[in-house]
């Protein structure tokens, strides 16, 4: 016979509120421990409950990392149509999809607060470095030539980042209200060079 005592012993198998509990530890260890130090298994046992539970409600870590902080747009579904055609031309593809995203006010504030709490000084910088820019960044690594990836993939990543700082974080003008087609004729022609012109 199952006694009381043997009915609260062990993890929970799932509750009204487990989502939002398990959504809570994440938070905690993403902040704490960034994206490397944070495991499916980490997360379940400070939530209570066992790691397939976790899999269930959110799938990967990286599904789970996008929960969790409550990034609006998933990279990993929007970003290869920007290079599905290759990488000549997607610069200009790439610019009006990032703008498309962090010009809608309401996709912005989440992506803000962490780009925000990234780049203070004790902020989990790796949750940038290891979170976002890994899944916006991966589908562009696999159409660049693996010896030439990592170097364009990062000066790629400086011009967004860089973009991301000087219209929406500071904000600067003229840049922060300039039209996004004036945006893209001045800065797609330079990430296109990272990522076709030729390296030193």
């Amino acid at each position: 016979m199952t006694t009381a005592g043997a009915r609260g012993r062990g993890r929970r198998r799932g509750a009204p509120d487990t989502r939002g509990q398990i959504l809570e530890a994440a938070r905690e260890s993403f902040a704490h421990r960034g994206f490397t130090g944070t495991t499916i298994r980490s997360v379940a046992t400070a939530a209570g409950v066992d790691p397939a539970l976790v899999h269930h409600y959110f799938g990967a870590k990286d599904d789970l990392f996008l929960a969790a902080l409550a990034i609006p747009v998933d990279p990993r579904q929007i970003v290869p149509t920007v290079f599905a055609e290759g990488v000549e031309g997607s610069a200009d593809r790439l610019l009006r999809l990032f703008l498309s995203v962090w010009d809608d006010p309401e996709r912005r504030l989440p992506l803000v607060a962490l780009v925000r709490g990234s780049l203070g000084e004790d902020g989990p910088v790796n949750l940038l470095r290891d979170g976002i820019l890994r899944l916006v960044f991966g589908p562009l690594r696999e159409v660049l030539p693996p010896e030439e990836a990592d170097r364009r993939t990062a000066l790629v990543a400086s011009q967004m980042v860089g973009l991301v700082v000087a219209r929406y974080l500071l904000p600067l003008e003229p840049l922060a209200s300039m039209r996004d087609d004036d945006l893209v004729a001045w800065v797609a022609p330079n990430l296109q060079r990272y990522l076709t012109g030729p390296l030193p």
